[in-house]
């Protein structure tokens, strides 16, 4: 053995790291790790999963595909040299998430950086290219800039972060734009529309489409510091993080068009929640709204029609400040029937105009991509 503290240990550590990296190799045992390839999108659109895992008894996989039936999951197969693999497909062109659970425990795919952040876990991502995915994949078009911007925030007293988009051109120009707010879920952060989300990609293939207008898209953090006072006290100390500290670090620092016409709010799933909670008490604000898989629980409607009673009871006042209100759900989403179809029902009732759409799939972001796409194109119009 090498003691690496004597000068001859040294001299023979140095001469092993000079070595190249294909000798520096030599060194050890090769592995089928070495050349793993994962994942691999086949050119009939199936795709393969491997994960070396010699010592595991027991490998499956799972991914947001499922509820759209798009594909399956389910147990890796072993083969002699350790590695386990799945091919799954034909896939849908489009941008999915994954990970593996090895003898129990969720892991991402090693060969695979492509990782989609969150507050609490991670998740591996893939894309299948194809037509059906060409409204959200890295085009040869203008592109904008999304950038993460720390602030100070006074409702929280600590630093946040927020992702803003700026379209094409807007470093080199003067014009003023138009914001959108766009929420994410829970479970994730500011990060989220802007990775598996692929915000910005949408944006700017939009704009080169002439489909949408440009604008400046503002995605913050609303996952909250961790409280055991309940969704309500979260969706007011987030409503108080978008109106005292967001919106005015954003009108302060960019070039917008700061008044109602011309903002636009909103969210999917917890984001969506957080857009009920702030939308009805600040029409003064916002034109443009949009609720995805979320809605209003039956068990809640009594508060909610109270609590927002200015809102619903006035449907002539909303619907003439209200320029778009736009909800939109999977037909497998948990929240389908209790909660966004309530919602389109008591709107209903209240004579409060929206669009209320119900898509195929379940609560995941192969939906939501779509949502944005659609919803972009009616804003600020």
């Amino acid at each position: 053995m090498l003691n690496f503290r004597s000068a001859a240990g040294l001299i023979a550590l140095a001469s092993i790291l000079s070595l190249p990296a294909a000798a520096q190799r030599q060194a050890r045992t090769p592995t089928p790790n070495d050349t793993l390839k994962s994942p691999e999108v086949l050119p009939d659109r199936q795709v393969t999963f491997r994960i070396y895992a010699p010592k595991a008894s027991e490998v499956a996989i799972t991914g947001d595909w499922i509820t759209h039936g798009r594909a399956k999951a389910g147990p890796l197969e072993k083969a002699d040299d350790g590695v386990w693999s799945i091919t799954l497909g034909p896939f849908v062109p489009d941008f999915y998430s994954y990970s593996f659970s090895v003898d129990g425990v969720r892991t991402l795919d090693p060969k695979n950086a492509w990782v989609k952040p969150g507050v609490t876990s991670l998740s591996n991502m893939f894309e299948v290219p194809g037509d059906d995915a060409a409204y959200e994949e890295t085009r040869p078009v203008p592109h904008g800039e999304v950038r993460i911007v720390w602030y100070q925030s006074s409702t929280l007293d600590t630093m946040r972060s927020m992702h803003v988009y700026t379209p094409p051109g807007y470093e080199s120009g003067n014009a003023k734009y138009p914001v959108f707010y766009l929420l994410h879920g829970a479970g994730d952060d500011d990060s989220g529309w802007s990775t598996i989300g692929r915000a910005g990609f949408i944006l700017d293939n939009l704009l080169a489409e002439k489909k949408a207008k440009p604008m400046i898209v503002v995605m913050p953090n609303g996952s909250m510091p961790p409280s055991d006072k309940g969704p309500a006290f979260q969706a007011g100390r987030f409503a108080d993080e978008l109106l005292k500290n967001v919106i005015p670090y954003v009108e302060k620092n960019y070039r917008v068009i700061a008044n109602r016409d011309n903002r636009a709010i909103a969210g999917l799933s917890m984001g969506g929640a957080q857009t009920l909670r702030v939308l009805p008490s600040n029409l003064d604000k916002f034109a443009y709204a949009g609720v995805w898989s979320m809605g209003v629980g039956r068990e809640s409607t009594a508060g909610f029609e109270q609590d927002n009673a200015a809102f619903l009871d006035n449907a002539s006042k909303t619907n003439k400040e209200l320029k778009v209100f736009w909800l939109a759900v999977g037909e497998n989403d948990a929240l389908v029937g209790e909660s966004a179809k309530n919602l389109d029902q008591l709107l209903t009732a209240k004579g409060i105009q929206h669009e209320f759409h119900v898509t195929e799939g379940g609560h995941t972001w192969i939906n939501w991509r779509h949502y944005l796409h659609d919803y972009a194109q009616l804003l600020f119009r």
